[in-house]
């Protein structure tokens, strides 16, 4: 037994929690969430996570959810992550983690899940579509000025990298023709650097991520468990 366990499913947003804890050198159990059998609405899961989104992380403190939130908690609980709250860059790092982590991710989750917000009218989903693929595009640019100006917190690395892996490889039904990895090359090379870490080795091991996961990526082939 460890302190920590990780609540997963292969290539979701866990696998951001799982970077940074294998970063980090953290000792962690896991816990497969079916998603196949729907098992993020299963009564024991929802009572980590009541909101049904994965991950959960239970530690010490009680469980944890909101990806960005759990990334915030390990960097000041172990280091490694990001500037500590007393470093003068700090304030830069929050600001692009809660942008990433309420503006981003979120824009994605509509992108990748349209009936939950426009239900289950195709033309109502191209709208919707268009509008969030023209706003990913927008903030893809403001996030490529940023890692221009400096180098990247970790933290913001590891949160990144899979995001723009899923933008080149979902949703499976439509266009991905808006999303081009190389028309942002400092985010390119941010996907190159983070593929050459120990903690996504660790990754493509546990989640069958292929070899090369950020900067040409292909749908996980998982030992056990389903991406969807």
């Amino acid at each position: 037994m460890t302190d920590y366990t990780l609540h997963y499913a292969p290539d979701n947003a866990s696998l951001i929690i799982r970077l940074a804890l294998e970063a980090q050198g953290v000792a962690y159990d896991t816990c497969l969430v079916d998603r196949a059998a729907q098992g993020q609405s299963a009564p024991a899961y929802r009572a980590l996570n009541p909101h049904g989104l994965i991950p959960a992380l239970q530690t010490p403190d009680g469980p944890l959810f909101e990806t960005g939130a759990i990334l915030l908690w390990l960097a000041d609980r172990h280091g490694g992550l990001a500037p500590a709250a007393t470093d003068a860059t700090r304030a830069d790092f929050l600001k692009w983690l809660f942008f990433v982590a309420n503006t981003v991710h979120p824009a994605l989750r509509m992108l990748f899940y349209p009936e939950k917000y426009v239900g289950v009218d195709d033309a109502a989903q191209d709208a919707l579509h268009t509008t969030v693929t023209q706003a990913l595009q927008t903030h893809l640019r403001r996030l490529e000025d940023r890692a221009a100006a400096d180098t990247l917190p970790l933290a913001l690395a590891l949160y990144l990298a899979p995001l723009l892996r899923w933008c080149a490889l979902y949703p499976r039904n439509r266009d991905r023709g808006w999303f081009d990895l190389r028309a942002t090359p400092h985010l390119h090379a941010l996907c190159a650097r983070v593929e050459t870490l120990p903690c996504t080795a660790a990754a493509q091991t546990a989640e069958g991520l292929g070899p090369t996961p950020f900067t040409a990526p292909h749908l996980a082939t998982p030992p056990i468990g389903s991406a969807t």
